[in-house]
């Protein structure tokens, strides 16, 4: 069977892909039929990322070739401009801290629940935690201060 699929390029930390037709039994970076285009990850603003022989790969998807799902997308991906391309992946790195920053905010709560819930059992307190107790209150008491002195 013969697929169309992705074959690993350039140095270590420096991926480059191409594009190739290539029996399913090979291994991933072995020998294929036919190049049909590159795909640069790591493209620079003037350097072409993408390019791919559509009648070949039309043709070759004819005569019955598999396409991977990664190929798939980068075929979806030629059809947009470079700049559209872009803006696609600022608003996805945009969609991904913003999910970043809820499941943090959530886990916070719940950090700054348990030690409260382990320091009321303890009846007696010792000379340190009292020290601490004295320390934050300062600290307050200061940002209290500072707050009216600037309103």
């Amino acid at each position: 069977m013969v697929k169309i699929r992705l074959s690993r390029g350039g140095s270590k930390k420096r991926p480059f892909y191409h594009i190739v037709s290539t029996d399913s039994r090979s291994s991933r970076d072995g020998k294929y039929i036919e190049r049909l285009g590159f795909y640069n990850p790591s493209a620079k603003k003037n350097e072409e990322d993408i390019r791919i022989d559509l009648e070949r790969f039309s043709y070759w998807k004819s005569v019955g070739a598999q396409v991977s799902d990664r190929v798939k997308k980068l075929i979806k991906l030629t059809a947009l401009s470079r700049e559209e391309r872009d803006i696609q992946n600022v608003s996805k790195l945009r969609k991904r801290k913003a999910k970043q920053e809820e499941k943090k905010l959530k886990e916070t709560p719940a950090a700054e629940e348990t030690p409260a819930a382990e320091e009321t059992p303890a009846a007696e307190e010792t000379p340190l935690k009292k020290l601490q107790k004295k320390l934050q209150l300062q600290k307050k008491l200061q940002l209290q201060k500072k707050l009216q002195l600037k309103n």
